[in-house]
């Protein structure tokens, strides 16, 4: 079964035609253990979550975030010759809180959240954006995606091959506080918004889809359900017919008593990456510290903010 699932996951998410088969580059030596992204270099002593991978196949875009976790700023970093640029701030960000972003498969659009007004209203909440990109890499000015607003937060879009688009938002007409919705693109307009319902929104809070281009396997970022080990946890769904079996908790290590969201599957099925608040402070250390390396876990990846970590696929199927 799990053989089957992920040859599942390896034929559908190829998809993403614009990107290579394999992240083993920006991702070496994935195993069943996660690891820290490039640390001290994309992971380091700040808050770094979201990452997504531009269909080029060697620029990554992530998040830079303050240790409170309520500003945001998109960032990106290009990986030549093994090693990684030091990271620039987006075009289209560093004044407003900026989040979450995606592509599409042929890169000429990204869509992503933003509490930047909107026409010339200020917001209190999370918007979901676009930005295109021309012939020679430069991003448009942000367009508001007006059919998917509602006066709550929308979190987290993710798109299929034919352009739907999943996200999480707290509007109303949910199952609980926040819910997964999905948008099919016709005639290069979203339509209305709807619910995906049980089993995949419960009581508690589904607020980041991972959806595969086929629309058959979806991983959810969730809080407050019945099995929840940590503040936040990831769990895996497939589809049945037209709707979803219940959304399975994969424990650990891809779920801890942390934050653990964000999630990305690599095109060809093999590494999952995701963001992951756990650290060195929860358990006893195996020898007392010098002051020197307490200093350098406390100002290192590790120490409780938020770090991008990736780690085999095969651990969402076990």
């Amino acid at each position: 079964m799990r053989t089957s699932i992920l040859l599942t996951l390896v034929a559908t998410l190829t998809c993403h035609a614009a990107m290579p088969a394999s992240w083993d580059a920006l991702f070496p030596a994935s195993d069943a253990t996660p690891k820290v992204l490039a640390p001290d270099v994309l992971s380091t002593g700040d808050d770094e979550s979201h990452a997504s991978v531009f269909p080029d196949g060697h620029t990554l875009y992530f998040l830079k975030n303050t240790p409170s976790f309520d500003f945001y700023t998109i960032v990106y970093s290009e990986l030549h010759d093994g090693k990684w640029s030091r990271p620039q701030i987006a075009p289209f960000s560093g004044r407003h809180s900026d989040a979450d972003i995606v592509f599409t498969a042929d890169g000429r659009r990204a869509y992503f959240v933003s509490a930047r007004p909107v026409d010339g209203q200020p917001r209190d909440d999370m918007e979901i954006w676009t930005s295109e990109r021309d012939a020679r890499g430069n991003w448009s000015e942000p367009r508001h995606v007006q059919e998917l607003s509602s006066p709550t937060d929308e979190w987290f879009p993710t798109l299929t091959a034919d352009g739907t688009i999943y996200f999480g938002s707290d509007r109303t007409g949910g199952a609980g506080g926040t819910d997964i919705w999905r948008s099919r693109f016709v005639d290069g307009k979203f339509q209305p918004p709807e619910n995906l319902g049980a089993p995949v929104n419960s009581k508690g809070d589904e607020i980041e889809p991972f959806i595969a281009a086929d629309e058959q396997t979806l991983i959810v970022a969730a809080r407050n359900r019945g099995d929840a080990v940590g503040a936040y946890d990831l769990y895996v769904a497939h589809r049945r017919g037209t709707g979803w079996d219940t959304p399975r908790h994969p424990g650990p290590p891809i779920n801890s008593s942390g934050w653990d969201f964000a999630p990305r599957l690599s095109p060809d099925g093999k590494i999952f990456v995701f963001t992951s608040n756990r650290g060195f402070g929860s358990q006893p250390l195996d020898r007392k510290l010098t002051f020197d390396e307490l200093q350098r876990r406390l100002r290192g990846p590790g120490n409780g903010l938020r770090d991008i970590y990736y780690v085999s696929a095969e651990q969402l199927l076990r």
